[in-house]
């Protein structure tokens, strides 16, 4: 698989099979990705990965969890900024209802639309979950270091035939997750992941998120 065709050809995966993933394909991807850019060659990245019987524990603390905290936990950082402006706001609440539609979710139905956003915290079935965690110290430039690692992994994800799905919605349960990982106080979670192979069958995997085409988001000088 070509560069071009990994970038087309990944998406949110929100419904996976439970065939396994070789732990070795795992590991060769996460030391591969790690040739991605990062300033100053900090290589802010701190990766668990989380599978099997760990995975089966994690799932069962969050089934208690998202009943007895459906609200999350004190954030540490804001996923979206807290008034998000057009047209961010409007690619939001489309992405939102496009993926509703495909589950055949109404608009009316919260009840729906909080199981379905439930299922995250399951990650939608998949057999591995990836946590990447970030030292406080950090600022948004090394964030940018996450993000270009974060998406090498998923490329390299797909040249294997494998899917994902990047999760923020993990940010909005750091205590339970740090206490489950273990991972330092001077560390604080940045995202999570669901790695596996795609379900052809599930109605979810239909969305394709709209881009907003180049003209909109790029200026040309002097070319």
């Amino acid at each position: 698989m070509n560069v071009t065709t990994a970038v087309q050809s990944r998406k949110s995966v929100r419904g996976f099979l439970p065939d396994p993933v070789d732990p070795e394909l795992i590991r060769r991807v996460l030391e591969t990705a790690a040739r991605a850019p990062s300033g100053g060659n900090l290589q802010p990245w701190h990766i668990h990965v989380v599978g099997g019987e760990a995975m089966e524990r994690l799932k069962a603390i969050m089934r208690r969890r998202v009943e007895d905290a459906p609200d999350g936990e004190p954030a540490e950082y804001n996923v979206y900024p807290p008034a998000l402006v057009s047209p961010y706001r409007e690619r939001r609440f489309q992405v939102g209802e496009d993926l509703y539609a495909c589950l055949g979710i109404a608009r009316e139905d919260k009840a729906g639309r909080r199981a379905q956003f439930a299922r995250n915290y399951q990650f939608f079935g998949a057999p591995l979950a990836l946590f990447c965690t970030v030292d406080r110290r950090m600022g948004p430039p090394q964030w940018s270091d996450l993000g270009m690692y974060l998406q090498t992994v998923m490329l390299l994800l797909r040249e294997a035939g494998v899917h994902s799905c990047a999760q923020e919605c993990w940010a909005k349960y750091p205590l339970t997750i740090r206490d489950f990982l273990a991972f330092p106080e001077e560390r604080m979670l940045f995202t999570g992941m669901a790695i596996g192979y795609e379900d052809e069958t599930a109605p979810a995997n239909r969305l394709r998120a709209a881009r907003a085409p180049l003209s909109e988001f790029a200026q040309f000088i002097g070319i």
